[in-house]
């Protein structure tokens, strides 16, 4: 899996791109959880380019949601496809994220 990082003033967007899986799961965990420094907390998740999540994926994510939350925030995300979008509803996950239509409306709501 590949991640891009992009900074828009103090929000910084995360891109992983490919299928959430294995150990991409792990990596993508420690790129978000690298990234509180640089940008106060305020991170986006852009999941435009992620097919699929399997169960590391939905483990990854829910560990990054429960980080974030500890520290008073929340993760959101944006360009969440529809099969994405019903692996967490299924495993009543959805609930845990602020959901955007795109990056810029998802990198503005901190604003």
């Amino acid at each position: 899996m590949e991640i891009e990082r992009q900074k828009f003033g103090a929000v910084l967007l995360i891109q992983p791109k490919g299928p959430l899986i294995g150990s991409d799961a792990t990596q993508l965990r420690v790129e978000v959880d690298d990234a509180r420094i640089d940008c106060m907390g305020r991170r986006v998740l852009d999941m435009e380019q992620v097919p699929y999540v399997d169960s590391m994926g939905l483990e990854s994510l829910l560990d990054i949601s429960d980080r974030m939350r500890e520290s008073g925030k929340s993760l959101k995300m944006c360009g969440v496809n529809e099969t994405v979008r019903q692996v967490l509803e299924i495993t009543d996950l959805a609930v845990l994220f602020e959901y955007y239509e795109d990056a810029n409306t998802a990198t503005r709501s901190y604003m």
